[in-house]
């Protein structure tokens, strides 16, 4: 039998963090594998709605492509915070809406890995939450510096192990089947 990777005394709300069109084939700002880690984060959007758990959707705030992708695609019930800066936190109201509605443990996934993902993450654990990042339902992109070239699943990695010590990483089955 599974454990909870929560304790009962916990609040816990997910975070989906810039799931938006222009990452996707096509859009302005292409990343690797986009639809996986869309799929992944739908698992766990789904998991959330079905215990009727608190959801948040960040937007950056950015045309064209910024609508929040489809697998995704908020309820009217459900938080939007539109945001212009890489750290959701930052001049944005979630952490007052967190902290009015007791919110205790951050489940979070997202676009880009290296960039907003890991920006609210760290910002997250930095004001006193628990969080959790969920691997599979993040995705990333190339990088250069000078001439070399740091192909994605590098970025996305190594941004997840220095993550390691800011959250719990775990992929979307693991997550789901201790998440009760």
């Amino acid at each position: 039998m599974s454990t909870s990777v929560f304790s009962q005394n916990t609040k816990t709300a997910l975070i989906i963090i810039d799931i938006q069109e222009f990452y996707f084939p096509g859009g302005k700002s292409e990343l690797t594998d986009p639809e996986l880690a869309a799929q992944n984060a739908q698992k766990l959007l789904q998991s959330f709605r079905e215990k009727n758990m608190f959801v948040i959707h960040v937007k950056h705030n950015f045309e064209p492509g910024g609508n929040i992708h489809q697998l995704v695609k908020p309820l009217p019930s459900e938080k939007v915070i539109v945001k212009d800066e890489v750290n959701c936190f930052k001049n944005t109201d979630l952490e007052q809406y967190l902290r009015e509605n007791k919110i205790t443990d951050l489940v979070l996934c997202g676009m880009q890995t290296h960039m907003c993902l890991e920006g609210g993450t760290r910002a997250g654990s930095d004001l006193g939450f628990t969080c959790t990042v969920i691997d599979d339902a993040c995705a990333t992109r190339n990088l250069k510096f000078g001439d070399k070239i740091i192909k994605a699943h590098d970025v996305h990695y190594a941004t997840l192990s220095t993550l390691q010590s800011y959250a719990k990483v775990m992929d979307t089955n693991t997550f789901l089947k201790t998440f009760k």
